[in-house]
């Protein structure tokens, strides 16, 4: 079988066992990468962004350099090779997680109990809860599931088609670093600087085909495009501003403004604010439907531009 039709038939199976059973509830590898990647740190950390740089060769390499291995492994065996293929698009992607999240949060918000939303909110973005009214918890909702469409579903499926296994793994292996290093503090300003940079090279494409795939299945296609063209540059981040603005001129909301990030306040440029509206808990539910239409055709995408790849090298 050629390594094209491995890719598609893997990527769907493993997305399939992503929309009907969500993450691993045990033994997530994700989570043991991210153990592991806290020992390396542990040994490593210095305030100089040469060790970063080592930290993220060593634990984002070494992970890639596994699944490389795994991958030539079953290279010659077929129904291996998928399904290798499928259990690691089944690990990287998180699509279904983030939607119960995200649902978890919208129905502690419909229920007037906006504690409990606070409470649950870290489980889904860095953002400090507790200075959050009803209103602006859902904004941040909103804003976390069209930036983790890219980086947990869009953007694995995108390196997937390139570099197959490899290219699912060492995508996820990035992302994981970001997100734990990649923050501005204090800690990490000079130290994670390699690991924000790699993440910003590796999410290019995938944030610009969920900001394409929003524009195409949200419904408001002219404003979702008119959104993106103005407000995008405006972002801090060069992939979250595509997505969030996309999302939002395909959901009609307002996203962007003032935000706190582990008591670091930041007041960013606001995303379609001439044409959307406020967000309300209601737009949660939205959200996280174009989110699953977004990482469907997001599937089709990869897995037809990878059998086109294919058909062109023979």
């Amino acid at each position: 079988m050629r390594a094209d039709r491995i890719f598609a038939y893997g990527a769907a199976a493993g997305l399939i066992g992503d929309l009907l059973l969500g993450d691993p509830r045990r033994g997530h590898p994700v989570a043991a990468f991210g153990r592991a990647a806290a020992g390396a740190e542990s040994r490593l950390w210095r305030d100089h962004r040469g060790w970063g740089a080592l930290h993220t060769l060593v634990c984002a390499g070494g992970a890639t350099g596994v699944a490389a291995l795994a991958a030539r492994a079953v290279r010659d065996r077929p129904a291996a090779a998928v399904a290798l293929t499928a259990a690691a698009t089944w690990s990287v992607v998180g699509g279904t997680s983030l939607g119960r999240e995200a649902r978890a949060i919208g129905g502690a918000l419909a229920a007037g109990d906006v504690e409990l939303a606070r409470e649950r909110l870290p489980h889904l973005c860095g953002r400090d809860p507790q200075a959050l009214d009803e209103q602006q918890i859902a904004r941040a909702v909103v804003e976390s599931v069209a930036e983790n469409t890219s980086d947990a579903v869009v953007g694995a499926l995108v390196w997937g088609a390139l570099g197959g296994v490899p290219g699912l793994v060492g995508f996820r292996a990035v992302n994981t670093l970001d997100a734990m290093v990649g923050h501005k503090s204090p800690r990490y300003r000079r130290y994670g600087w390699a690991s924000a940079r790699l993440d910003d090279v590796a999410g290019w494409p995938g944030a610009r085909l969920t900001a394409v795939l929003a524009v195409a299945a949200g419904g408001r296609p002219r404003d979702a495009v008119r959104a993106w063209r103005a407000d995008a540059g405006r972002h801090p981040s060069p992939n979250a501003g595509p997505v969030e603005a996309s999302f939002a001129g395909a959901l009609g909301v307002r996203l962007g403004g003032t935000l706190a990030y582990g008591g670091r306040v930041e007041h960013r440029p606001v995303l379609n604010g001439e044409a959307g509206r406020d967000v309300r808990v209601t737009d949660i539910e939205r959200a996280v439907r174009l989110s699953r239409r977004v990482s469907v055709l997001a599937l089709a995408v990869c897995a037809a531009g990878r059998l086109a790849m294919g058909r062109r090298g023979e």
